[in-house]
């Protein structure tokens, strides 16, 4: 005997009502679960009735009949899902961009037809809640879910419950008096308002008053002002939305607005328009540590420890300077004044001295070496001034003052004089130098040049890189003078020439045979007007007075 198949369709009750209210938009109560049992049995031994293969063959022919739907993809669903969300929750924009993109009248109805399915959905909450609750849910869930709103009156099941806890009495507890909060009656003041809130708020409404009295404005913007404010004193007229793409698109339409006001009328336009800009921010020769250090210097308006030293270093540094070319100026005027002759011959040889000393320097920076710079320019260290102030001649030196003849004296704000002065050529000279003048500051220098190196070399410890300062170097301090010295040393000459000789203002002291008491007493420059000695009353005559009888005193 040979066995039957069954075949065994199941539907639930429930699904087939979610299904109905999607389709007619009808809403049913819902009834027990019940399952429908349909059984197909057919038989190995007995043919198929020939209904069925032209029912089969109906169906055959209506489907070819029917074209070939293609198949919704992933991509698809979610752009329609954006575009309707984007519909149902972007307000006026949103409406106008998909009015103004040219959508088609099926696809303009499919979106209809979506919003007011989720809006049923919406108003209809509680029957899909409990349409879509799974399984797993408890009984007193689905209670709640299913439960009916209040209409009004109580149901038998209320009211059993009810009688059963009022059966049996609360436990007793300790009784406790209400605590009466007393109640003050007098008319207290207003609370105060700090002075931001009150600054803020008329501000506001003098904005708005200035706004509503535009005479640029026109009815219609004016009545959109005032419709604007009557709005905010609605209920629910400020609803916020719940999503981000809500809250993007009210403010899309609020600026929206503003636009169509002309609040952005004014405003200036263009690339980097209101704009500080930091030119040194793009600098290339400009590092970077040393930008924000400087930035944050002027913004902060503080300086790091280092600045400090760097001043006190250029002060140390710029007062060594100062004093090293002062006495070397004072020195060598007094070394060529020394050798004698008129002021015009030892102006002259000055400016032999200063022509020399460029030669020099010129050598030096042609990138020679100092032995071949020194044998350019003749460099002789030679003393005219030993240590004990006796003037020592040079045959050389003499030679050469004695050539030189004695002529008007060179002003430099002369103009005959000076064609006069360069009409004659300078004698060669070599740089002046002063051996005996080095080796007695030698101590000083060498000292002052330790110290200055010693504070160079703290600075450098706490300084960046970039504002690292170099050691100093006697000899290029002491050629540096040389070279700034040199070409103010005909000015130096004149002027202690031509200048008059200040009187020294120190009185040396008196030898006088004064007492002790008259040296430490003050001293006050008092007019005295001497006496006549025939009407002189001294000490010789008030004891005549005293001792001699009347007729001394009548003879008196």
């Amino acid at each position: 005997m040979r066995g039957r198949a069954i075949v065994v369709s199941n539907a639930c009750a429930s699904c087939l009502a979610a299904k109905r209210l999607l389709a007619f938009h009808t809403y049913r109560s819902l009834a027990a679960r019940s399952f429908s049992a349909s059984h197909t049995v057919h038989s190995k031994k007995d043919p198929p009735s020939s209904s069925e293969p032209q029912r089969d063959d109906k169906d055959e022919g209506k489907n070819d009949n029917k074209p070939d739907t293609p198949k919704e993809g992933a991509m698809s669903r979610r752009l329609s899902e954006m575009t309707e969300q984007s519909f149902a929750e972007g307000g006026k924009s949103a409406r106008k961009n998909i009015q103004e993109a040219g959508f088609s009248e099926e696809l303009k109805k499919q979106l209809e037809e979506r919003i007011t399915a989720s809006s049923f959905k919406s108003q209809n909450a509680a029957a899909f809640s409990l349409v879509n609750m799974p399984a797993s849910a408890g009984r007193g869930t689905q209670d709640i879910a299913a439960a009916a709103p209040w209409t009004g009156t109580e149901s038998i099941h209320d009211v059993s419950l009810r009688m059963l806890n009022d059966a049996s009495k609360p436990i007793r507890v300790p009784f406790k008096s209400p605590n009466l909060q007393p109640i003050n009656l007098q008319p207290s003041a207003k609370s105060s308002r700090s002075s931001g809130q009150r600054l803020a708020s008329a501000r506001e409404r003098t904005s708005t008053y200035e706004m509503s009295q535009d005479s640029n404005m026109s009815e219609k913007q004016r009545e959109a002002l005032r419709k604007e404010l009557q709005e905010r004193f609605t209920p629910g007229a400020r609803q916020m939305p719940g999503t981000l793409q809500g809250l993007s698109s009210l403010a899309n339409e609020l600026i929206e607005d503003a636009i169509a006001q002309g609040k952005f009328r004014d405003v200036k336009r263009g690339k980097g328009v209101g704009i500080e800009r930091d030119h040194t921010a793009n600098n290339p020769y400009l590092d970077t540590t040393e930008y924000f250090l400087n930035r944050m210097i002027q913004r902060q308006d503080i300086a790091p420890p280092w600045i400090e030293k760097q001043q006190e270093v250029a002060r140390e540094v710029e007062r060594f300077r100062r004093r090293l070319r002062s006495d070397w100026r004072r020195h060598a005027a007094r070394l060529i004044a020394s050798e004698g002759g008129a002021l015009q011959s030892q102006v002259r040889r000055a400016q032999a001295y200063a022509a020399a000393e460029a030669r020099y320097a010129q050598a030096n920076n042609n990138g020679t070496s100092q032995e071949q710079a020194k044998a350019a320019a003749d460099l002789e260290y030679r003393t005219q001034i030993d240590h004990e102030g006796r003037i020592t001649r040079i045959d050389q030196a003499a030679s050469e003052s004695s050539d030189v003849t004695a002529s008007p004296t060179s002003f430099p704000n002369k103009p005959e004089a000076k064609k006069e002065s360069t009409a004659a050529p300078l004698p060669y000279l070599s740089p002046l130098r002063d051996e005996a003048y080095l080796s007695l500051e030698k101590g000083y220098h060498e000292l002052t040049i330790k110290t200055l190196n010693a504070l160079t070399r703290s600075y450098n410890l706490a300084a960046p890189q970039v504002s690292q300062k170099p050691y100093l170097n006697l000899d290029r301090e002491l050629a540096s003078c040389y070279a700034d010295v040199a070409p103010s040393l005909p000015g130096e000459i004149h002027r202690r020439a031509t200048e008059r000789s200040h009187e020294s203002r120190v009185e040396a002291p008196q030898r006088t045979n004064e007492g002790l008491l008259q040296r430490f007493a003050p001293k006050q420059t008092i007019p005295i007007h001497e006496e006549d000695a025939s009407k002189r009353y001294g000490l010789k005559e008030f004891w005549r007075d005293l001792w001699g009888g009347a007729e001394n005193r009548h003879a008196g």
